[in-house]
């Protein structure tokens, strides 16, 4: 499976996408990054270069917060690090089918007929989205992995933090067809993130 993703991205070329073939860990001179509180504006360009990568319509089927590193610089790379279900088991659930799936960044299309698209991936890019703006809590964590189906069904979403504008919640759309295209998102949050700029 992996040689088979990895035919498929070769020669896909964008600056927040980490080829497969370069990962590597970089030695700092001086230890480690240090822990630094993100400001908003910080955070909604994390997401501005999250939607940026993802614009290039590459169905990822897992983009969550676990997937994306940053430098010391806070520039974005998406992976997909399998040693992800590894290191954060408790984001992955197995419903019957023998296959670890994270069940809290799946769309409901994803969770019933296991349709992965642009826009599933929109929806786990809500989720991401969530997870930034509330500094890496884990969303859903009350639900139990096996309702997640009828949960959203019933019109359940992750609650919309403090101080986080309404029109980026629009991702988590029921249907499909009404959540943004990444291209809409990366204008909105965007713009948004200038706007922030504007008032500093």
């Amino acid at each position: 499976m992996m040689l088979t993703e990895s035919h498929k991205l070769r020669g896909l070329h964008h600056r927040n996408l980490l080829p497969m073939t370069r990962v590597y860990r970089k030695r700092k001179a001086h230890g480690d990054i240090a822990l630094h509180a993100l400001v908003e504006s910080q955070l909604v360009f994390t997401a501005v270069q999250v939607s940026r990568a993802t614009s290039r319509e590459v169905i990822h089927k897992d983009l969550a917060a676990r997937n994306c590193i940053t430098d010391d610089t806070l520039q974005v790379k998406i992976t997909d690090n399998t040693l992800s279900r590894d290191l954060f088991l408790m984001d992955y659930h197995c419903l019957g089918d023998n296959e670890n799936r994270p069940v809290c960044w799946m769309a409901l299309e994803s969770l019933v007929n296991n349709e992965f698209s642009s826009t599933s991936d929109v929806w786990a890019f809500g989720v991401t989205l969530w997870e930034l703006m509330t500094l890496g809590q884990t969303p859903y964590v009350d639900t139990d992995p096996f309702e997640m189906a009828a949960y959203l069904k019933d019109g359940y979403r992750t609650a919309q933090p403090i101080d986080c504008p309404d029109e980026p919640f629009a991702v988590m759309a029921l249907d499909p067809g009404e959540r943004p295209k990444f291209q809409q998102l990366v204008q909105c949050l965007t713009e948004f993130h200038a706007a922030l700029g504007a008032y500093v």
